[in-house]
């Protein structure tokens, strides 16, 4: 169904912004808004999240999500992943080498020695096919044909996007393949509580807790070294609600590799696949929070250490530390450590993923 109607929405956007042709494939931006009248604005280029407009604990409505105000923001922004789908790898492989049925692979080294976030032309700048179902949900959809960025198999994907009457933002994804092959999908989204700005406030004395008992350390270009570690006694321990500012400046050499927060917790389950929290962010001026529940083993929790000012949305700037990302996936590099949640899609069967971010605000 296309998207035809333009009308007044919170966000401020305009769809003629995001419309072009890239590769014959047309681009453009549709809102989605639940019954409490709240939106969610989406572009099918790259899947990219351009605003999400929520209420404070007073009811001031903002958008808590950076992103881009046009497409030519969005084909040439300083910050290529911002809140956009990431595929067909979320995350780094170690070198861009791994082996498959005894086949070696070489993918695209787009992030120093290593591979980042599906190469070198990922899903995050692909013209996706849209399907809006009514006012509240999103499909997008498109095929990953065979060798697409070193990839064995051709990738059939679907992500659905459904904004929720209690501001729940719903990302599903659904994935098939032809040929054996690896898949690790997710999205970028760089959250604000306080609402974006310029420039927009640091995340620092924002509040964090994770369900999470241990987290992977990596070496310093982000490679996990193997290890599962606990985080009882390191900067890593959200499992009691802190400030990221209390120890994103600890003198710890993980916090030095990432600059801050950039690893892969190991999210507490009991049992595989199953959608549980995973984490909740408080902003406490604003009131507004966020709560994560994930099906996926893993989440990168990403505080935008290499942020630098760039500008977005709104007339928004995004300088150093001003977003948390909870990237719900599959953990990094994983073709390489057998030992790590299997990341394999065989013909035949479907990857599924599920994640919700719920928005809400601190009870009186």
């Amino acid at each position: 169904m296309a998207n035809t109607t333009e009308t007044a929405n919170l966000c401020g956007l305009n769809r003629k912004d995001f419309q072009t042709t890239i590769n014959g494939k047309k681009t453009d931006l549709y809102i989605l808004k639940n019954r409490k009248g709240y939106e969610v604005a989406i572009s099918n280029y790259g899947g990219a999240i351009c605003a999400i407009m929520v209420p404070d604990k007073d009811g001031n409505v903002a958008n808590v999500i950076q992103g881009h105000a046009n497409i030519q923001q969005l084909t040439s922004g300083q910050e290529p992943y911002l809140s956009t789908l990431i595929g067909r790898w979320g995350n780094r492989i170690c070198k861009g080498q791994f082996t498959l049925n005894g086949k070696d692979y070489q993918l695209a080294l787009n992030d120093g020695p290593n591979h980042l976030h599906g190469g070198n032309k990922g899903f995050n700048c692909k013209v996706w096919d849209a399907r809006q179902m009514g006012p509240r949900s999103l499909a997008l959809h498109r095929v990953s044909s065979y060798g697409e960025e070193g990839y064995t198999g051709e990738l059939d994907v679907t992500v659905e996007f459904t904004f929720t009457d209690q501001n729940e933002l719903v990302i599903e994804y659904l994935a098939t393949t032809n040929k054996k092959t690896i898949v690790n999908l997710t999205h970028h989204a760089f959250f604000s509580l306080a609402g974006i700005a310029d420039p927009t406030p640091t995340i620092e004395d924002q509040i964090c807790e994770i369900n999470a008992d241990f987290y992977l350390p990596t070496d310093d270009t982000a490679i996990p070294t193997g290890e599962i570690l606990k985080v009882a006694g390191t900067p890593f321990d959200f499992r009691t609600p802190k400030a990221f500012g209390k120890d994103i400046n600890a003198d710890h050499e993980q916090i030095k590799f990432g600059h801050g927060f950039d690893h892969n917790y190991v999210l507490n389950k009991k049992e595989e696949g199953e959608l549980s929290f995973a984490a909740r962010v408080t902003d406490p001026k604003s009131g507004r929070t966020l709560e994560c529940y994930t099906t996926e083993p893993g989440m990168q929790l990403y505080t935008a250490n290499f942020a630098s000012g760039y500008k977005g949305v709104q007339g928004a700037t995004f300088p150093f530390r001003s977003a948390v990302c909870l990237e719900t996936q599959h953990f990094p590099d994983t073709p390489n450590r057998p030992y790590f949640p299997s990341v394999i899609l065989h013909p035949g069967q479907q990857y599924k993923h599920k994640t919700i971010y719920r928005f809400g605000v601190v009870e009186k």
